[in-house]
């Protein structure tokens, strides 16, 4: 099987966003499944992950859309905290 790799970059105004987003998400980084890795950081005002995956597509998708989906949560929260 293929292995499908992904890079996410995700670009904020602040720096400071950009690291409490990556810290917000990196746990569900942790343990993933065998065949399954995601990597996220904070990269000056962005965030980056990488993704790759060696198992089916519908894995790799699922994987995305539930960072995706951690990371607009975090926007979310956090812009609540800074009205």
């Amino acid at each position: 099987m293929k292995k499908l790799k992904a890079e996410i970059k995700i670009t904020y105004e602040d720096p400071r966003a950009a690291k409490s987003i990556a810290a917000a998400v990196s746990p569900d980084n942790l343990n993933p499944p065998k065949g399954l890795s995601v990597e996220t950081e904070a990269v000056g005002s962005s965030v980056r992950s990488v993704i790759t995956c060696d198992k089916k597509i519908e894995t790799f998708i699922s994987t995305i859309d539930d960072l995706l989906s951690a990371i607009q949560s975090a926007e979310k929260t956090l812009a609540g905290i800074q009205l």
